[in-house]
């Protein structure tokens, strides 16, 4: 099957280059070509976790809000309370609809005083903005920019970013990040990623200077052992990064996901707090599904048996007598934890630790035993 690239589905500044590098495998993500892997997978993970790795993110869009309303609006779309998020300064940020049901989980990086970034997931979230300014009556304007991040993820991350535009690239902290101009190449440089290596996030800012930049950051990692990947899934469930879309059903929300720590639900809505308390969009729909107790989990897996075949649906998990429990959401062999592991929501009280499963894979019925997320197999 070839993937045919036209007007619904966009390439990125970075697509001819990622491609030169070697990546030979995409899919589409926000409607957009995301280069997902070359042919040597190993070789992508040893650059990644010993030395530096170059990815091809450009499909993580950004949702622009502007205007004299675009703090309050952007409170209000995020679960997370951003009333004292400042200039330079990310944070991740889950979005719910009324129902309390995840809409994307992306990075809110506030640019100025009166202009936001929402780096999203895998969903349309520049509609569901704009529908929500125009409901309620914001002032702000509500765009999709010419913004590509393309990121640098390893051990040796900063000391590739360095060399390419300078020493003062060290001093970003987490999460931070600065407004950069390397020649005519204009960009936002933020120390984070997604991965649990650490790293960079350059946010172009104009798609002509896309090859520039990529044969700038290139060509200065090379000492440092730079390969050319993508976003990891052995890595990242290794570390526990949620995948929106695919660790989630679109029933899920924040507490299930595993994100709950991240959603601020203090305040008493009825009470004196009630005029300084975070309000936002599914936070009452929030409060009654924690209150039930009747939530499903998002737990590890250690599944039994060889290293399996790529999960392409979710499967079923089942009890030990053959019972629906839940469904495994992701997969992948671990080259640091040498197991199949995978993330998987299940009913409750199955996902409590150490709880034994069955899972189909690859025509066998495996045995499977959950655990805590992050994984802790050493």
């Amino acid at each position: 099957m070839e993937l045919i690239v036209g007007p619904r589905t966009r390439v990125t500044p970075f697509t001819d280059r990622a491609v030169a590098a070697g990546m030979t495998k995409a899919m589409v993500y926000n409607h957009t070509v995301l280069p997902i892997g070359t042919d040597d997978p190993s070789a992508e993970y040893r650059a990644l976790t010993q030395a530096a790795a170059i990815w091809d993110v450009g499909c993580e869009r950004q949702v622009q809000i502007t205007g004299a309303d675009a703090h309050r609006m952007v409170t209000y779309l995020c679960a997370r309370d951003l009333r004292d998020l400042p200039v330079g300064v990310a944070r991740y940020a889950p979005m719910c609809d009324h129902d309390g049901r995840l809409v994307n989980d992306p990075m809110a990086l506030r640019i100025d005083e009166t202009t936001f970034w929402l780096s999203i997931a895998d969903s349309d979230v520049l509609l569901w903005a704009r529908a929500v300014a125009g409901e309620g009556g914001y002032d702000v304007e509500v765009t999709e920019p010419d913004v590509w991040p393309l990121a640098i993820q390893g051990p040796r991350a900063a000391d590739v970013v360095a060399a390419a535009l300078g020493e003062w690239a060290r001093e970003l902290r987490f999460f931070s990040f600065a407004r950069h101009d390397h020649g005519d190449i204009p960009m936002v440089v933020c120390r984070s990623g997604w991965s649990g290596q650490g790293g960079f996030e350059l946010f172009l800012m104009d798609s002509t200077k896309g090859e520039q930049l990529w044969d700038l950051l290139w060509e200065a990692g090379q000492p440092f052992g730079l390969g050319v990947g993508a976003p990891n899934n052995s890595e990242r469930i290794e570390s526990f990064l949620l995948s929106f879309g695919g660790d989630t059903d679109p029933e899920t929300d924040p507490d299930e996901a595993g994100i709950g720590r991240f959603v601020s639900l203090s305040g008493d809505d009825d009470g004196p707090e009630a005029s300084t308390s975070h309000d936002f969009i599914g936070k009452a729909a929030l409060r009654a599904r924690r209150a039930s107790g009747s939530q499903r989990r998002l737990v590890g897996l250690v599944i039994d048996g060889d290293a399996p075949s790529p999960l392409r649906s979710p499967r079923s998990v089942q009890s030990p007598d053959g019972h629906p429990v839940g469904t495994l959401r992701a997969l992948a062999r671990s080259p640091r934890f040498r197991a199949n592991i995978g993330l998987a929501l299940l009913d409750p009280p199955w996902f409590e630790p150490g709880t034994e499963l069955r899972v189909s894979l690859d025509g066998a019925n495996r045995a499977a035993t959950t655990t805590t997320l992050p994984f802790n197999l050493d």
